[in-house]
């Protein structure tokens, strides 16, 4: 469904009713919204949510149905299907596939994967209820908001570190699996009272994972890849962003990006009151920080990593002054190479040339797009080299000539 010239965009509608919901809730903080379940199974919502949920892509789900499945047995059936079970109440989520995907250190993150007839409707409730709790979110917070993005909240620390000294680097243990079910609830329905919305919601957190055929329960969290998940958990840590910037927030500046957070101070012991105040909001949340990622970081002696950037404090040979400069960390340099290296290895060499630097280019453009704002000359040119030496192999291999020329 595309805009005709002169003719309305297919989401304004739900652009407009997004706009009254917010001014709505930001008019009155305290507002509870009792009619919101007709408007998730509107049409217009519904195949806005579905533009959104193909944009992002991803895998079947227990079912088995992609996304190009649904496509070949025809949208409009799909939707209307939605449609008719939700307006009478007969939508049942199906559970979450569980799959593990490797990280950095060798562990496995979990990650569920929702069916795509339950992603659908999870953007759909999204677009609807987002607006009424982005009212109350606080400024400090960028994750996985409207109009905010991690580049922003590198932005905020760099210039907070203009002043601060002392960082406060801090990890939650696990925070989207042990997001606590019932607190959770109790903080949607301060903004929510539509019986039918929290109902929905909960199904979700209960619908269980299947894992190697086998169904099981969940007490706890919010499914890593549902649609809803990143607004979820920004509900459910609102409340640090609340009680910072309300009791704490002459200790430091507090930058939150979804569960990865860093608050910047002056003092040795404005840090240290900070990571005592934080460790007692993680309790009343009934989270804890990662006891082995959760530090307190002192610019004159060393740097520290967030959202893929290291931070450090750098002495100007003109003006003598220590300015806060930015860079790619060790383990986003060790991501990319590791992507590279799959994109050129000996299994590509049945793949034609033009091919891999297809598939190159974007991967390269993206990471360089994003870490060029900083200070990272040096890294970038690493990334130049080590790109030239994998395709000189690549091409080697093949035995032909390298157009690069031989690269050391």
């Amino acid at each position: 469904m595309h805009a005709i010239k002169g003719q309305p965009h297919p989401f304004d509608s739900s652009r407009q009713l997004q706009r009254k919901l917010y001014l709505a809730a930001k008019k009155s903080r305290n507002r509870r919204f009792h009619a919101l379940y007709d408007r998730i199974y509107r049409p217009d919502i519904l195949w806005r949510a579905w533009v959104e949920v193909k944009a992002n892509g991803g895998g079947a789900g227990i079912d088995g149905k992609s996304l190009q499945v649904i496509e070949t047995e025809g949208v409009a059936e799909f939707l209307e299907t939605l449609h008719r079970e939700l307006k009478e109440g007969k939508y049942r989520p199906l559970p979450v596939k569980r799959v593990y995907i490797p990280k950095a250190d060798g562990s496995q993150r979990p990650l569920g994967i929702p069916t795509v007839r339950d992603r659908v409707v999870q953007q759909a409730c999204r677009i609807v209820i987002e607006p009424v709790f982005e009212a109350n979110f606080q400024d400090c917070s960028y994750g996985f908001r409207p109009k905010r993005s991690a580049v922003q909240a590198v932005q905020k620390v760099k210039d907070d570190l203009v002043f601060g000294w002392q960082v406060v680097d801090a990890d939650i243990r696990g925070s989207f699996d042990n997001l606590n079910h019932e607190l959770l609830m109790s903080l949607v329905a301060r903004r929510i009272s539509d019986r039918r919305v929290l109902k929905l919601i909960r199904s979700w957190l209960k619908s269980g994972i299947m894992v190697a055929g086998e169904w099981e329960a969940v007490d706890g969290g919010t499914p890593q890849g549902g649609v809803i998940s990143p607004l979820l958990a920004n509900i459910y840590l609102h409340v640090l962003d609340m009680y910072w910037m309300r009791d704490f927030s002459h200790l430091g500046k507090l930058v939150r990006y979804c569960d990865d957070f860093v608050i910047v101070c002056y003092h040795r012991w404005q840090a240290e009151e900070a990571m005592k105040a934080v460790q007692g909001i993680m309790k009343r949340l009934k989270l804890e920080l990662h006891p082995e990622k959760s530090k307190l970081v002192n610019l004159n002696e060393a740097g520290f990593d967030f959202l893929g950037f290291h931070f450090h404090k750098v002495q100007s040979r003109v003006s003598g002054k220590s300015a806060p400069l930015t860079w790619p960390s060790r383990k986003a340099m060790k991501a990319i190479r590791t992507k590279i290296h799959d994109l050129t290895s000996v299994s590509w060499l049945r793949i034609p040339l033009q091919e891999i630097l297809s598939n190159l280019a974007p991967v390269i453009r993206g990471w360089c797009g994003y870490f060029r704002r900083g200070n990272a000359t040096d890294q970038l040119q690493a990334l130049d080299r080590y790109v030239r030496r994998r395709l000189y192999k690549n091409f080697w291999r093949r035995g032909n000539r390298c157009p690069f020329g031989k690269v050391s």
